[in-house]
C-alpha cells in the first residue's frame, strides 16, 4: 500500500507515513479473543487533499487486517503472557496512529490493551464489529470535550458516597471525551444493603442524550446527572454503553 498523501510505500497497510508525517488509518477495530486479536484498519476513500482526517465520514473502507495470536498461560505466568500479548497489539496500534480505537470481545484482554495505549477507546458489541463501526462513524461526529475530568464535576451537592472510591468512579465517567459535566445528586440512605462494595451504573439516556450515573455503597444510593455532547437518545445510548463498559473494566460493576 502507498501513502494516500505522498504515495510513499508503506510497510503495512494503514501505517503512519514517516516520510510526509501523515495519518492513513483513521480508526482501528479490535475483535478480541483470549488467544487472538484481529485488527481491522479503516480509512476514508475521499481524496485526502480535500478531507479532514480528524472527522469521520460515511465512506470508511477497510485498508487491511492483522491478526496477533498468543498461547494463553495459567497460574503465575499468565500476567506476564497477557501483558506481552497486549504489548504486541499496542505496538500495531501505535504504528498506525489512529484517531479512534474500537474493541469488542474479552474484557480482560481489552483492559490490558487499553492500559498499553493512549488512544480514545470505545467498546462495540456486534456480530460484525467492523460494519457496526463503519455505520457508527458514518453518523455526524459528536463534539469532544477537552476539559480535565476534575473540572467537569460540579453542582450543589459536594459529598459523594464511597469517599475516594466514589470520586474515582465519578472521575472515570468524567474522563470520557463526550461528557461535558457530572452533577452529583443527594444521597438516599434508605436502599437495600449490599456487601459487594461500591458499584456504579449508567442508566438509559433521555431524549436530550443525557444520562444518570447511580452509585451504590451499602444501603446508600446516589444519583448523579451526566451531561453529554449527544443530541438525541440514540447518541446518548452509545455514550451510555461506552461509560458502562469503562466502569466495568475499572471494576465498578
Amino acid at each position: 500500500m502507498e501513502c494516500r498523501h505522498c504515495a510513499s510505500p508503506l510497510e503495512k497497510p494503514g501505517d503512519f507515513c514517516l516520510i510526509c508525517r501523515e495519518q492513513n488509518t483513521e480508526a482501528i477495530v479490535l475483535d478480541v479473543a483470549r488467544d487472538r486479536v484481529t485488527l481491522t484498519m479503516l480509512g476514508s476513500e475521499d481524496d485526502p487533499a480535500h478531507t479532514d482526517l480528524s472527522s469521520s465520514t460515511d465512506t470508511d473502507q477497510v485498508l487491511g487486517e492483522t491478526t496477533i495470536t498468543t498461547t494463553p498461560e495459567d497460574g503465575e505466568n499468565e500476567p506476564v503472557e497477557l501483558r506481552n500479548f497486549a504489548g504486541l497489539v499496542g505496538d500495531e496500534i501505535r504504528r498506525k496512529r489512529p484517531e479512534e480505537v474500537y474493541a469488542g470481545g474479552v474484557r480482560d484482554v481489552i483492559r490490558a490493551i487499553r492500559a498499553d495505549v493512549h488512544h480514545d477507546f470505545y467498546r462495540v458489541a456486534d456480530e460484525d464489529p467492523v460494519e457496526a463501526v463503519r455505520k457508527r462513524r458514518g453518523t455526524r461526529a459528536l463534539d469532544v470535550v477537552q476539559t480535565p475530568p476534575a473540572e467537569k464535576i460540579g453542582g450543589s451537592h459536594s459529598t459523594l458516597i464511597g469517599g475516594r472510591t466514589g470520586m474515582r468512579a465519578i472521575q472515570t465517567v468524567a474522563g470520557h471525551p463526550h461528557v461535558k459535566k457530572v452533577i452529583p445528586g443527594p444521597i438516599d440512605a434508605g436502599g437495600t444493603g449490599s456487601q459487594s462494595g461500591l458499584r456504579a451504573k449508567v442508566t438509559r439516556a433521555d431524549d436530550g442524550g443525557n444520562v444518570r450515573m447511580l452509585l451504590r455503597d451499602g444501603s446508600s444510593v446516589q444519583e448523579n446527572r451526566v451531561v453529554t455532547t449527544a443530541r438525541d437518545r440514540e447518541m446518548g445510548e452509545r455514550i451510555r454503553a461506552d461509560l458502562n463498559d469503562v466502569l466495568a473494566e475499572s471494576e465498578f460493576q
